[in-house]
């Protein structure tokens, strides 16, 4: 996995004042390091400069810390050609999290401020070189080894213990850089017994505790040989839902592009939006529907997941009750090359952005 430990030095915290309804902002500099700097530093150095940037000062006894109880956003922000960087679809991002918030019950970030502040980190962090430089061998293979900045905010409860709501959140923003999310031999699927969420539960919000049944599939899915693991619902176990941390989408041999559609079982993607609008723009059919795993394996000619992380990954094979579907000779489809082409051109500032997604900083 791509994703690594050097957080960028400039953190955002906002904590909730119940008697003002306000949310109180402070940023959390640890310390003025470039990343040039960094990378200079012996091994000594650079451990006790991370291991500051990890401090932030949050409770450690928390509803979050001991029963899962908050919420995350995934985000990337793209460096282009010409010197820019520019964050794709805050808005979407900061809706979502406002959602997720207001499903836990708790008081709700406002989604301006979010956009805000999420445009000033990366604006803070540029300042001290924490961001990729355009590479234009990127553009070979559609961008699946580009680097980008990975935005993680998320929600901590104030210190508590008992179960409970939180009345005081903390709303955090932290960094670091990111690459291809999947790697390995394969990208095969495999299906799990394993139940991710369940109607009237937190599947359509991005909780923390989600994670954890993903995490335990994944990982028994990797054990056996499989790049993926692929849920299916909770009550008929035969309708496809998410992958570990990603929606799926199978285009069908008909030429029908389907994936679930919304509801309290299924996150609603930002990239999994993105992909649907780019589809139907070149006149691709996309249905939003229960599609069967049956019908997944039988009828399918390619197969690919999408995620903040994982972008547009090609699945060459579902494994269903031991027997195994495979699609374009396992081979990525040229369905998912040409979307992924699309939506990483347009995140890299490689093709126009007529759809105004992207957000510039700089």
């Amino acid at each position: 996995m791509a994703f690594n430990l050097e957080m960028y030095p400039i953190s955002y915290l906002a904590a909730y004042d119940p008697a003002s309804r306000t949310w109180k902002e402070q940023w959390i500099e640890s310390d003025r390091v470039s990343y040039s700097e960094l990378q200079q530093m012996n091994s000594a150095e650079k451990e006790k400069t991370l291991a500051n940037r990890n401090q932030l000062g949050l409770p450690t006894v928390s509803y979050t810390s001991q029963y899962g109880y908050g919420c995350f956003e995934g985000m990337k922000a793209y460096p282009h050609k010409d010197g820019s960087v520019s964050i794709f679809r805050p808005d979407r991002n900061a809706a979502r999290f406002a959602h997720s918030m207001r499903g836990l019950g708790c008081p709700v970030f406002p989604e301006e401020q979010f956009v805000a502040a999420s445009v000033e980190f990366i604006r803070r962090n540029a300042e001290l070189g924490y961001i990729p430089t355009y590479d234009s061998a990127w553009e070979t293979g559609n961008f699946s080894g580009a680097s980008a900045v990975y935005m993680r905010p998320f929600m901590n409860s104030e210190g508590a213990i008992g179960v409970g709501l939180s009345r005081e959140p903390y709303v955090v923003i932290c960094a670091t850089t990111v690459s291809s999310y999947f790697s390995g031999a394969n990208t095969k699927a495999v299906t799990t017994d394993r139940i991710r969420a369940t109607p009237h539960g937190t599947g359509g919000i991005k909780c923390a505790a989600n994670y954890v049944m993903s995490a335990l599939a994944k990982k028994e899915a990797e054990d056996a040989g499989f790049m993926e693991v692929v849920f299916l619902d909770a009550q008929e176990h035969r309708y496809l839902q998410e992958g570990s941390s990603c929606n799926i989408f199978v285009y069908l041999k008909s030429g029908v592009l389907v994936t679930p559609e919304l509801g309290d079982t299924i996150l609603p993607g930002i990239t999994r939006a993105s992909v649907i609008d780019l589809a139907r723009a070149q006149g691709i059919t996309v249905e939003e529907r229960p599609v069967s795993i049956e019908e997944a394996m039988a009828d399918g000619a390619e197969c690919f997941v999408t995620g903040t992380a994982a972008g547009i990954t090609p699945i060459e094979s579902i494994t269903h009750n031991g027997t195994e579907a495979i699609y374009n000779n396992r081979e990525p489809g040229p369905v998912g090359q040409k979307l992924q082409h699309m939506l990483k051109g347009i995140q890299y500032g490689a093709l126009a952005d007529s759809y105004g997604w992207n957000v510039r900083v700089k």
